[in-house]
């Protein structure tokens, strides 16, 4: 299962590497050359959504997204542990939900034939990886979520106190 998921933390990455190089070349090509990428726009848009939805999954498993700790920072540690459960099957049934919305959201796209612009590419196949995405992310929230009842120390998250600058 560790293997999984850092083969989810590295798609999350490579996708950051995509939205970056895209952007940057998109750049350079108008400020020298004058020169759009045909879709260019369209990819940059699709392949953030992917990374969107694949960020989502690296940071759920691994607690690493932006928190609010002023409560579990005061309590001990059994209501630390039961805050982290209800907090994690929160999550859990919020991105549950949003994965079975997003599969409609592929299937209506792949229906209505949406298109890119310059290309007339189907957009539908990057609404299915970003959703796939989304489907990793919900089983990295069960995951963490069995190994938060059954086995706490399995999970790989360190609330820290130090500020952020």
């Amino acid at each position: 299962m560790d293997r999984f998921i850092e083969g989810i933390e590295w798609i999350a990455a490579g996708f950051v590497g995509l939205v970056a190089a895209d952007i940057f070349i998109s750049v350079m090509l108008r400020y020298f050359f004058s020169y759009a990428i045909p879709d260019g726009y369209d990819f940059g848009r699709l392949f953030l959504g992917i990374l969107i939805f694949w960020g989502i999954a690296a940071t759920s498993y691994r607690g690493a997204h932006i928190t609010v700790d002023l409560v579990w920072e005061s309590v001990g540690p059994k209501y630390k542990r039961y805050i982290d459960v209800f907090a994690t099957l929160v999550l859990l049934l919020v991105v549950t939900v949003q994965t079975i919305m997003l599969f409609d959201k592929v299937v209506q796209t792949k229906v209505q034939n949406v298109l890119t612009y310059d290309l007339q590419l189907p957009t539908w196949p990057f609404f299915l990886v970003a959703w796939l995405g989304d489907v990793a992310a919900v089983i990295l929230i069960a995951v963490r979520t069995f190994r938060l009842v059954f086995n706490p120390q399995r999970v790989n998250e360190e609330h820290t106190t130090d500020p952020v600058e």
